[in-house]
């Protein structure tokens, strides 16, 4: 690999982690990044989701204030998540995707109108501070990860867009605290995947690193942006990347 591709990379990671910790987007940009190096799809496909492993790194460090206090309700999203991977890989191994790919935008433009369309969490609050406490979170939470988990192991695209929209829609939290367990539980669920891929296919490790540490460092990166960022403005710039992609891959699936 030459300088200026490692230097390409590295600049793609940057875009990438950013993306993915605050959208849950990041293939978009280090996919098409590997195949212009030159990489075939699937060894991409594979690399990308090792080097992937950093940005959640990143993001998850960067997150810490907005976690304290989710400790608790994380634990059992993260099985979830592990679970539905392990699910959806085995359905990979076992069904064609062509079906499913037909299914995959309007899930994606779902949740990116449902993100789009909640009630900021201050009105939220203060709605249920008059009425009623605010509850626990929702029972379907972890079955709801565990279903995105295997949509996650099984065709991947914009699972973070679906889990941020759940988690914003069914604890009322505010987006960065929304995101932070959205990253938290995508990088677990990647995790696992990126260690079948080490141990039984092949990774293109001199496009992985360079591409790692620009995860990492725009994993870093994120957090603070969507910390600092008025949420509303945020919240529609998610949405509409979500729903930009959805019609990507409907043109794709239906073309």
């Amino acid at each position: 690999m030459s300088v200026l591709e490692f230097g390409f990379l590295v600049l793609a990671g940057i875009g990438a982690g950013l993306t993915g910790s605050i959208a849950g987007l990041a293939s978009l940009i280090s996919y098409p990044a590997l195949l212009a190096t030159g990489l075939p799809p699937v060894t991409a496909n594979v690399t990308n989701t090792v080097a992937l492993v950093l940005n959640s790194v990143g993001s998850v460090s960067a997150s810490r204030p907005e976690l304290r206090g989710q400790g608790r309700r994380l634990l059992p999203l993260a099985v979830a998540a592990v679970l539905g991977g392990a699910v959806g890989a085995v359905l990979l191994l076992l069904t064609p995707s062509a079906a499913f790919e037909r299914i995959v935008p309007f899930l994606i433009a779902g949740a990116s109108a449902a993100i789009l369309v909640q009630r900021p969490p201050r009105e939220l609050a203060a709605e249920g501070a008059r009425e009623h406490p605010v509850p626990r979170d929702p029972w379907w939470l972890a079955l709801g990860t565990f279903v995105v988990g295997i949509y996650g192991g099984y065709f991947g695209a914009a699972a973070g867009v679906l889990l941020l929209a759940m988690y914003l829609l069914g604890t009322g939290e505010s987006l960065p605290r929304g995101n932070a367990m959205k990253n938290v539980i995508l990088g677990v669920a990647n995790a696992v995947a990126a260690v079948g891929y080490v141990l039984f296919t092949s990774v293109a490790w001199s496009a992985a690193l360079p591409l790692a540490i620009g995860c990492l460092i725009g994993g870093r990166l994120g957090p603070r942006v969507v910390r600092r960022s008025p949420q509303g403005a945020l919240r529609t710039i998610i949405a509409v990347a979500g729903l930009g992609l959805a019609v990507y891959l409907g043109i794709q699936a239906y073309s």
